[in-house]
């Protein structure tokens, strides 16, 4: 929860489960995020159904996109998503593994006012070093954010939507078969 006037920085986070109850997850997730002190979900993309990269056979994900308000700094809100995780199960015993739930902090600010952070910390890098090349994550973002920017690792910065078009996974990525998350 965040009042509506309390200054703010707009966040991109990515949601995905694939185990379990996937849907009941992902809602599950943003009300959780809902009601942190210093956090409020003012969008949410469409869901998509994605084949999983990398890692080992498992099911298909569902995956979406929630632009957040955050007065916490991004190593906080990286905390928060770690917390609302674990209270769906998350375990990470192997990399790009199975997931009950996975929440990804993509970026932190806004390229266009100035506001956006960037950080090669291996504890928390951003934007995210491979949000660029992730359909999964770039389609649902440019659904809910048409005009949204991102800086590549290179540091050029390109319009989400062309980036999702070029994405190596793009044709990996259906609509999925569920209603709105919100």
């Amino acid at each position: 929860m965040i009042p509506a006037d309390a200054p703010a920085t707009v966040a991109v986070v990515a949601l995905g489960a694939n185990l379990g109850e996937r849907e009941a997850a992902l809602r599950g997730a943003l009300d959780a995020l809902d009601v942190v002190d210093g956090v409020a979900v003012d969008a949410v993309s469409p869901v998509a159904t994605t084949r999983p990269v990398g890692g080992s056979d498992q099911p298909d994900y569902l995956n979406a996109v929630a632009l957040v308000r955050t007065g916490l700094a991004p190593d906080e809100l990286l905390a928060v998503l770690n917390r609302v995780e674990a209270q769906f199960g998350r375990v990470r015993l192997e990399r790009w593994g199975p997931r009950t739930l996975d929440l990804d902090l993509i970026s932190y600010g806004v390229v266009q006012t100035g506001t956006e952070v960037v950080s090669d910390d291996p504890r928390l890098t951003l934007p995210h070093p491979r949000a660029h090349e992730r359909a999964f994550v770039l389609v649902p973002w440019s659904q809910v954010q048409p005009d949204a920017l991102l800086r590549t690792p290179g540091g050029a910065v390109r319009l989400v939507r062309e980036l999702a078009e070029a994405a190596p996974d793009r044709a990996d990525l259906e609509p999925a078969d569920v209603g709105p998350l919100r």
